[in-house]
């Protein structure tokens, strides 16, 4: 593991009791961070936080509630006293199916907790880093924001969406010491392929030249260089990692 340097920061992640936000809190730990993991499930949380070790703080909003958002924050600065940076992982995948059969309230609450959930915890930190003139913000989108996968229009809608926001947020700090970027992943294997059809898993395998899925170690690789003060002049930008799959 290439030694990257966190050391005194603060980070929040996230969804990041399991999958891609763990691995990602995980990375931040090793190269110096203390961290605030949020996420909705209680069991996964504690023992995601016993694992990272000792003085690591947890809460359990829902994202895509404001209020819930408002509430983890201060209970982050509480004990954590500032936030240097935030990792918006958190996300779900919604059912596989034609436009036309999409469930409107399966619809809506993708877009709830995979793009409103993003803008909120995004609004909520920026005036904080703001009056630091510091902070670092990785919101996790997906390939499939940039190409649309069938069968997954509320995904691939929101995810297209954290891309458009990224791009947007970060022109509109690109004067501070705010740095904001995003990843757009190819399929990684993780627990969220339980929401998945086989044929659907299938389907994403057979897009990635590599022929492999990613890891989620390779992700959260680059997800904590664009943490680090070495991320300087980069911002609304958008990152690969689709082992090839992306064509722009």
């Amino acid at each position: 593991m290439n030694q990257l340097d966190l050391k005194g920061r603060i980070a929040i992640v996230t969804g990041g009791a399991a999958g891609i936000g763990f691995a990602i809190a995980e990375r931040l730990a090793a190269s110096g961070a203390r961290l605030s993991l949020w996420d909705r499930d209680a069991s996964a949380l504690e023992r995601a936080a016993a694992a990272l070790g000792a003085g690591t703080h947890t809460a359990r909003p829902d994202v895509s509630d404001e209020a819930e958002v408002a509430r983890a924050l201060e209970s982050t600065l509480a004990t954590l006293k500032r936030v240097d940076v935030l990792v918006c992982s958190a996300g779900i995948t919604g059912p596989n199916t034609t436009t036309w059969e999409y469930p409107v309230a399966a619809w809506k609450e993708v877009l709830d907790v995979n793009l409103t959930g993003v803008f909120l915890c995004n609004r909520a930190l920026v005036p904080h880093m703001r009056a630091n003139d510091y902070g670092r913000i990785v919101n996790i989108a997906s390939i499939a924001g940039k190409e649309g996968n069938p069968n997954a229009s509320a995904y691939s809608a929101s995810k297209a969406g954290v891309v458009s926001l990224t791009k947007s947020l970060g022109k509109e700090l690109a004067k501070s010491g705010i740095r904001v970027n995003c990843v757009t992943p190819a399929a990684v294997k993780t627990g969220m392929f339980s929401q998945m059809t086989q044929a659907h898993i299938d389907f994403m395998l057979a897009r990635i030249p590599m022929g492999r899925f990613g890891t989620v170690e390779e992700i959260a690789a680059l997800v904590a260089w664009l943490c680090t003060e070495d991320c300087s002049f980069s911002t609304g930008a958008v990152f690969d990692l689709s082992g090839g799959r992306a064509v722009y």
